[in-house]
């Protein structure tokens, strides 16, 4: 049986070496075939290059929709998305950092960015300073007014009227060419709207699209957009002069106008079709043949100068009456923290705890914005003019520390004093009057002088609200002739003197009130002399 079976699997064997032995040369060949396809494959198929560089890309991220925060804190918005699609396109990768909308272009010049996107219109002036890639978008100005106002409907009607604009935009630029309009400038597009609708101002001049946006999304009651634009403006990426990155960036942007990325961009932040482009602004295509000289520093200091006196003096009047309203403040809450009344105590301690424990520019946003938004909700009108609502906050904030600066004062007077002084049948508040406070005073006036050239600087702050003190006419000055350094160095040196001479005030006012003045000076007398 065995044997048999030996035999019976033999022709299978056979068999099968045969067909493996014919059958090679096929496989070779066939194997050989799929080897060099699949290197021609390899050939052609080219995976895109990595990105070999990052450009950093600054934007002013309080202009929705073309660039915003989500609530996650990413940027969003038409233009973030569009840069990034140029990115992707172009080969390179993107660094968004936030700036001030009046700080892209200084960036750009100080070329501490290579580019910014942030719905900047291509104008000469601009050209001037940085350069402009093709445009990515059509827009146009429009005015703004609250819904019950008729008397509005084209830009001669806001003759004579109070206008509020986002500073060193070209709605900025169109408002102050307006005969007798009172023009309010504010650092962003939201800020300047709810100024509009806290009824501050008559109208609002702003790009049409973020105005429009702004209306439907944000809740802004009240407020409409008159139909009629006032100008047609194109967007640009703006790129420092003579950049290398100009190039690059117009081949992205040529690459996603034509396979069809902006256009679905477009649809995702905006209704209907975009609009026809030009390559070419038929500014830009003029601006390089005549462009205009910067100036000598000295020329552009001078020429400035009287904008920023006219600054200055507002500096001054809200550090002088904010200095006194807090000291009187003040000294009232230094008093009671020392008082015996514990509820008297606690109070005057939680307004030093609130006031010294919050940002000063938010306690200006909750007096100027705040409290008008508050008032109407509940049915009631309550303005402050904006000299006003600076002054009422810096005083309320200097109080906070003055207060401690009288408390230390007071408690640094011997008690024997007022001890003397109550037996000697004084009343408590005239101990206070004629013996503590006289000589608290003349401890006290050290940190006040501190106190003084702190709050000094800290004007600065209100330019928040649009209030023209020294640095905010700078920055109006900058936005217009884009000359930071000059402007900014003028402005520092102006703090700089305005601290300097009241520092050596404060210290001739303490050599005044010395009580041992007059005697350290008084001469010896010989006669006196030769007897002792």
């Amino acid at each position: 049986m065995r044997q048999k079976f030996k035999i019976s699997w033999l022709p299978l064997i056979l068999g099968g070496w045969l067909t493996i032995c014919c059958g090679l040369p096929n496989i070779a060949i066939a194997a050989e075939t799929s080897a060099s396809e699949a290197s021609e494959a390899i050939a052609q198929f080219q995976p895109p290059t990595a990105p070999t560089q990052t450009l950093i890309f600054a934007t002013e991220p309080a202009f929705p929709p073309f660039e915003f925060k989500a609530a996650n804190g990413d940027l969003v918005g038409f233009d973030i998305d569009l840069v990034n699609a140029v990115a992707t396109a172009a080969n390179f990768q993107v660094e968004f950092q936030s700036l001030p909308f009046d700080g892209l272009i200084p960036a750009l010049q100080a070329k501490t960015i290579d580019a910014a996107v942030s719905a900047i219109t291509i104008t000469a002036d601009r050209l001037q300073s940085v350069s402009f890639s093709r445009p990515y978008f059509k827009a146009g100005l429009a005015i703004a007014t609250r819904s019950e106002n008729t008397d509005i409907a084209s830009l001669s009607d806001l003759e004579g009227k109070k206008i509020a604009v986002q500073i060193g935009t070209t709605g900025a630029y169109t408002a102050a060419a307006i005969t007798n309009a009172e023009v309010r400038t504010f650092d962003s597009a939201p800020l300047a709207l709810q100024e509009l609708a806290n009824r501050n101002v008559d109208a609002v001049i702003n790009d049409a699209p973020v105005t429009l946006y702004a209306i439907k999304n944000n809740g802004l009651q009240g407020i409409k957009v008159v139909d009629q634009l006032l100008t047609e403006e194109f967007y640009g990426l703006a790129i420092a002069k003579n950049s290398d990155y100009l190039e690059l960036i117009n081949q992205g942007l040529a690459t996603i106008f034509a396979n069809g990325t902006y256009d679905q961009i477009y649809r995702d932040w905006f209704d209907g079709q975009p609009a026809e482009l030009p390559e070419v602004v038929p500014i830009a295509a003029t601006e390089s043949e005549h462009s205009l000289p910067f100036g000598r520093s000295l020329t552009v200091i001078v020429t400035a100068l009287p904008q920023l006196i006219k600054g200055t003096w507002i500096t001054l009047k809200l550090t002088v009456v904010a200095l006194l309203g807090g000291m009187v403040l003040g000294s009232l809450l230094g008093i009671a923290r020392l008082s015996r009344l514990g509820l008297t105590r606690g109070v005057a301690r939680i307004y030093i705890d609130l006031f010294r424990g919050t940002p000063l520019l938010v306690q200006l946003f909750m007096i100027y914005f705040g409290l008008p938004a508050l008032a109407q909700e509940i049915g009631l009108e309550f303005n402050l003019s904006r000299l006003a609502a600076g002054i009422i906050a810096l005083s309320l904030n200097s109080a906070a520390y003055i207060a401690e600066i009288v408390r230390a004062g007071i408690q640094s007077i011997d008690k024997g004093q007022s001890e003397a002084a109550r037996s000697l049948g004084l009343s408590s508040p005239r101990t206070m009057q004629l013996i503590i406070f006289p000589q608290a005073i003349q401890r006290m006036l050290p940190p006040l002088g501190n106190e003084f050239i702190t709050l000094l600087k800290d004007t600065s702050l209100v330019a928040v609200i649009g209030l023209e003190e020294l640095f905010r006419e700078g920055q109006l000055i900058v936005a217009q002739n884009y000359r930071s350094f000059e402007i900014y160095a003028a402005v520092g040196v102006i703090y700089l003197i305005l601290t300097v001479i009241a520092s050596q005030g404060f210290s001739w006012l303490e050599i005044l009130i010395n009580p041992t003045r007059k005697f350290s000076r008084r001469k010896p007398n010989p006669t006196n002399l030769e007897l002792n």
